[in-house]
């Protein structure tokens, strides 16, 4: 795993052996990040990683200088190698929480985010929840965006804000927009 892009790019990352987590392949990462490119100005912008895992997603955040990353994780083993790995690389901007993702969201209601990305695991039983948790909880911020990854049997296209839907190898990106 590495980062892709900005003032760390191409530096390694290697998560601790005892990882359940399955992280955004670099591939797939690498082509979501060419799309977000459109859309978004991480210089300065306030990012959300709900789902963090290995925190990939938010040191690319960080690493492309975004003003303030929250990376929310409920495995203690990844959340713990996610705030030590952000310490190592001196990522100061990247604030790490220890909880579940829907009671996450519900703290954070009404802070406003630049970007969302949602990386839930495939077999979460309401996986179909998570666009909600977002929208329900008012996190987006106005011009923002928010992606969900997801299995190819999700499909969140009938959702109020979805505008997209990518496909890199068997990753599933959905795009939502305010």
């Amino acid at each position: 795993m590495r980062i892709i892009s900005g003032s760390h790019r191409g530096r390694q990352i290697f998560p601790d052996k005892n990882f359940a987590a399955r992280p955004t392949t670099d591939f797939a990462k690498e082509n979501i990040f060419n799309v977000l490119n459109n859309y978004v100005d991480f210089e300065d912008a306030v990012a959300l990683d709900l789902f963090s895992g290995t925190g990939s997603i938010s040191y690319e955040f960080a690493s492309r200088g975004a003003k303030e990353v929250i990376a929310v994780e409920l495995n203690y083993n990844h959340y713990s190698f996610i705030k030590r790995t952000a310490q190592e690389i001196g990522f100061k901007n990247i604030t790490v929480f220890k909880t579940d993702v829907f009671v996450a969201c519900k703290k954070l209601r009404g802070r406003k985010f630049n970007i969302i990305f949602a990386d839930p695991p495939y077999q979460l039983d309401n996986i179909s929840e998570v666009p909600a948790a977002i929208f329900d909880n008012d996190l987006l911020a106005e011009e923002g965006i928010a992606l969900v990854e997801h299995p190819a049997s999700v499909d969140y296209s009938h959702l109020p804000y979805f505008f997209d839907h990518r496909v890199y190898g068997s990753v599933n990106f959905s795009l939502f927009r305010k």
